[in-house]
């Protein structure tokens, strides 16, 4: 008989939460540099580079990978032969071990959890409740799997059920492209099948949380019919060229994680539920002998990458701007950002959109004329900083704001993560406006150009109040140029093609798949596994 002692277990869920916010594991570390080495695109590597030294910057300060800390997530397997020596049960365990975490002033974790998530939405201030799973199983341990997921790749996920003559590899294909960038590419795609439509959603969820090997299965071949389809979606997603944060390029998917059940025989249930470029995951067991100790990941699975990204890049004064200068800039160019620019996300935007509707001035002080406007939600700060991590957020939840703020406010731009849908682009088009993204997973590495921060609007919002941020030398890419044109519609498109649906080994890195790029027309060809090219 083993026994868990309270403590013992609230400090490891604890300690384990902190880790996970600013160390990524090793396996998708070195994941994600084999893509970054291995990326043709510039945009697409560029992007990674971010990430990666986003990711080293956060293992080194523990401060954490992305904004959005994320909803927590703790999966137990919970021994027959375990006592615990407790006055609480083991979810207000897990929950104490929450607030403990998300609190702790070293390192405070952004509180993203409402609770009333049909009415009044009210932040709980310190994420709890987390998502509690029990399993009790044979044994004298309990084995913990502690992750956070956030919003940007949570929100992407799908389920179908489909008919038993149903292709899964078709379905997969016309999901991920409705996807959008949002998720951040690269990431990792977890497929559930069969069950019922609870059990697919928590396969796909589960399998998110193995560790990453898709190139060993490349090396030694698949040993059954899950293997193989993990390998068909991993070259066939790929093969769509939406590339990191939805750019154009070769790598889309750094793995794809499949797990199945037994399911009636009317029926084919299947879930994806995508990781981000931000994955937050670690597993531990708790045997009675005390608290868990963590080994930090070595340095050394990071690659040396220089933070230079002035490179070609134009330099731009945000209080000189005006729509002549912006209708110089073109989709994909990479600009360096200089000077004051607002912030504010959905619940900003809908308080300012009443105001606007009622007629009533904004508050004093808030003024968007010839302005850009930051879609972030930041970390609060702690020591020296000005401001916490303070990645993007997906924009697209701001589209339906979009007209009305360019219309009636003056904006001149707006800056966020991933692509935007067609009303936006015409509105954006129609007003001479242009939208710029930053790097979404790289909210640490963001942070560092911002150098003073003040709140100028709605400071009951918390993280959702409106910011004024002085920032220099901010990297962003033009994603939708004063004219409507999109790097998310042509990116994607351009490397479709540039891939040519031609998969093949690279004799430099055996066992590892590579796209092999053949310009010239596609009308008519075949890509990898017979997914035709369009």
């Amino acid at each position: 008989m083993t026994t868990i002692r309270k403590q013992d277990f609230i400090d490891s869920v604890r300690d384990a939460l902190q880790y996970i916010s600013y160390y990524h594991s090793p396996d998708f570390i070195r994941a994600m540099r084999a893509a970054w080495e291995a990326e043709e695109s510039p945009a697409a590597r560029n992007a990674m580079a971010q990430i990666l030294i986003n990711s080293r910057m956060c293992a080194e300060g523990h401060r954490p990978i992305c904004q959005d800390t994320g909803i927590v997530n703790v999966f137990l397997k919970i021994g027959m032969d375990v006592r615990w020596d407790t006055d609480t049960g083991i979810d207000d365990m897990v929950n104490q071990a929450v607030h403990e975490a998300y609190t702790d002033p070293a390192n405070p974790l952004r509180g993203s959890v409402v609770s009333d998530p049909a009415g009044a939405r009210n932040n709980t201030g310190d994420n709890t409740p987390a998502v509690i799973h029990k399993d009790v199983v044979p044994g004298h341990t309990v084995e913990v799997t502690v992750a956070a997921k956030g919003g940007g790749s949570e929100n992407k996920s799908r389920f179908a059920i489909l008919n038993p003559s149903d292709d899964i590899v078709e379905w997969v294909l016309r999901q991920v492209p409705t996807m959008g960038a949002g998720w951040c590419p690269p990431g990792i795609l977890g497929i559930g099948i069969g069950g019922t439509a609870e059990k697919a959603m928590l396969m796909a969820k589960e399998s998110l949380l193995e560790p990453v090997d898709i190139q060993q299965l490349v090396r030694r071949g698949p040993a059954s019919r899950l293997e193989e389809l993990r390998l068909e979606l991993y070259d066939k997603v790929n093969a769509l060229g939406i590339g990191a944060q939805g750019l154009g390029g070769l790598t889309t998917v750094l793995d794809v994680k499949i797990r199945d059940y037994p399911t009636h025989a009317a029926s084919k249930p299947v879930a994806l539920i995508p990781n981000c470029a931000a994955t937050r995951h670690v597993h531990f067991t708790l045997d009675g002998s005390g608290r868990i100790i963590l080994t930090p990941p070595s340095l050394d699975d990071w690659p040396e990458i220089s933070r230079d990204s002035s490179a070609g890049a134009r330099r731009v004064q945000l209080d000189e701007l005006d729509r002549g200068a912006i209708r110089e800039w073109q989709p994909g160019e990479t600009l360096l950002l200089s000077g004051r620019l607002l912030t504010g996300r959905d619940a900003a935007h809908k308080r300012i959109i009443d105001l606007l509707q009622r007629g009533e001035a904004l508050p004093e002080g808030l003024d968007f004329s010839g302005r850009f406007i930051y879609y972030v939600g930041p970390v609060d700060p702690v020591g020296s900083e000005v401001v916490g991590p303070a990645g993007p957020t997906t924009a697209t939840r701001m589209d339906k704001f979009t007209d009305t703020m360019l219309e009636q406010t003056g904006l001149l731009g707006m800056i966020g993560k991933a692509e935007r849908g067609p009303q936006a682009i015409e509105s954006i088009a129609r007003h001479g406006a242009v939208y710029l993204i930053a790097t979404g997973g790289a909210a640490y590495l963001v942070s560092k150009a911002i150098r003073k921060a003040r709140v100028v609007a709605f400071p009951e919002l918390g993280m959702e109040a409106v910011y004024e941020f002085e920032v220099e030398d901010m990297p962003v890419t033009v994603a939708v140029d004063s004219r409507g044109s999109s790097v998310h519609e042509t990116g994607p498109r351009e490397w479709r093609m540039r891939i040519g649906g031609i998969r093949a080994r690279d004799p430099l890195v055996p066992g590892v798949l590579r796209l092999r790029c053949e310009p010239g027309p596609l009308q008519g060809k075949v890509g990898p596994g017979g997914a035709s090219i369009a």
